[in-house]
């Protein structure tokens, strides 16, 4: 693979088309794993998107799903789709390292309620998705693994923290992807690899077993897991499988989603503030998924957000407060990253963290004042679109630098931010490529538990925009 490789080779088979054919015996699972286990093979040391392959384990349970199909028995939804589990999420075959040296031992005693729910649908998990140390950076970089790269641009981010599964499902290597967004971690590295994902509204997708470990409230209320595709049908087939509570994670419900038909269809636009600034580049994609909605019959209206850089704002101050605590080295066996250290000094002293358990404590109850703002406004204006990102695909390391870098990040993701900050869902779907052959994008904000109805314009889009295509 070359960084100057742009051309798109074949279109791998979609989450669907595989399913479909392998439950009606047109297609062997065992073919198609072993397919994406040479890919893997093929072209993964160039990139360093897959930590871990399971070829011997892939391979068996593709032949269960073979064995079952010949008895006449249905395995599921995705049956033989090949997926990914980021190095965060419990999965048995492997440790759960979190990207990090210390946990390199690690291997949870079951499965993460998401892997098993994808497993009883049909899909084989294939690898592990790298990550940077513990989630931290908007980058996948780690002194255990190493970097992956963007395959678009080796120079670019491939954006972080789930950058190996969305670089793998970009790639062809894997049709999904399970990672999780805590700040943008599944929105930004699918946007710099030209794919999808959603962060699911607050409590629809379960998280891992808590196994009776405290956790940051942050950790509680924006972070979430959810699926990457290379298209919206496949990210609205794996979201649905994930959908639902489950008794080991006290937050997760089973919610009502919002009415398709009843829900006004209204798209509000944002472009930038008088402080938030889009680039020329970034505006042209928004201005192409507008010209698709409006061909799809959708009313789209210019609006301003109410306090986005306030929830922004808050968002940073609250999740940089609570790591320093959560990761004081003091209390680490071993050290995280100089990367991912240098990203935590610079972030936090950037942010300005909460000093007195009375400032923390408010910052919380401000939140409650930014929500019933953004309810209001989405009553009427259900749907928001706007960047991932308000810059380009950035340079690698962009996250990191000293305090002015860190800040200057930060504030190209405020609405980004702002959706985990309220725990709304938000789906990234691709526009195409720039004049650089570097991959377009928006993201749609849905109202909470709005998942479906954002899926829905995001399908919109989809279909008016060219998708950018499998990159080298």
């Amino acid at each position: 693979m070359s960084p100057t490789s742009r051309e798109p080779v074949h279109t791998p088979r979609t989450a669907r088309e595989i399913a479909g054919a392998v439950r009606a015996a047109q297609l062997s699972a065992v073919d198609v794993m072993q397919s994406h286990l040479s890919h893997i093979a093929a072209i993964n040391d160039s990139i360093n998107a897959v930590t871990a392959i399971f070829a011997d384990r892939s391979l068996a349970a593709a032949r269960e799903i073979d064995e079952a199909v010949s008895a006449g028995l249905d395995p599921g939804p995705l049956a033989g789709v090949p997926f990914t589990v980021k190095e965060n999420i419990d999965l048995t075959w492997s440790a759960t390292t979190n990207g990090w040296r210390g946990a390199v031992d690690y291997v949870a005693p079951d499965d993460a309620v998401i892997v098993s729910r994808m497993r009883a649908a049909g899909a084989v998990p294939i690898g592990r998705g790298n990550m940077s140390d513990f989630g931290m950076r908007w980058d996948t970089d780690n002194e255990l693994f190493g970097r992956t790269l963007n395959p678009w641009d080796f120079s670019r981010t491939a954006g972080g923290s789930s950058g190996g599964d969305a670089v793998a499902v970009a790639t062809g290597m894997s049709v999904l992807g399970l990672g999780n967004d805590f700040g943008g971690s599944l929105r930004i590295p699918a946007h710099a690899a030209g794919v999808c994902a959603i962060r699911p509204s607050f409590g629809r997708v379960p998280r891992s077993a808590v196994r009776g470990a405290p956790v940051a409230m942050t950790l509680q209320q924006f972070s979430v897991n959810g699926p990457i595709a290379r298209n919206i049908a496949d990210l609205e087939l794996a979201f649905q499988v994930l959908l639902g509570s489950d008794p080991r994670d006290g937050i997760s419900v089973d919610a009502d989603a919002v009415d398709l038909d009843g829900a006004p269809r209204r798209v509000g636009v944002v472009k930038g503030t008088a402080t938030w600034d889009v680039e020329p580049g970034v505006s042209a994609s928004i201005n192409k998924a507008v010209d698709a909605l409006i061909v799809s019959g959708w009313d789209v209206v210019e609006i301003e957000l109410p306090r986005l850089e306030e929830a922004a704002t808050l968002w940073r101050r609250l999740a940089c407060t609570d790591m320093l605590f959560t990761f004081d080295p003091a209390d680490l066996s071993v050290p995280l990253g100089d990367a991912a250290t240098a990203f935590m000094r610079d972030s936090t002293a950037a942010a300005r963290p909460y000093e007195t358990t009375r400032d923390y404590a408010g910052a919380w109850a401000q939140r409650v004042v930014v929500a019933a703002e953004w309810r209001q406004l989405q009553q009427d204006t259900p749907l928001i679109l706007g960047p991932v990102l308000a810059s380009g695909i950035p340079a690698v390391d962009f996250d990191l630098g000293g305090q002015s870098q860190a800040a200057e990040a930060w504030r190209s993701l405020w609405l980004t931010l702002a959706a985990n900050f309220l725990g709304l869902p938000a789906i990234a779907v691709p526009t195409g490529l720039d004049a650089a052959s570097l991959p377009t994008g928006v993201q749609v904000i849905g109202p909470m538990n709005g998942d479906e109805l954002a899926l829905r314009a995001a399908r919109d889009i989809e279909t008016e925009c060219v998708w950018p295509g499998v990159p080298r």
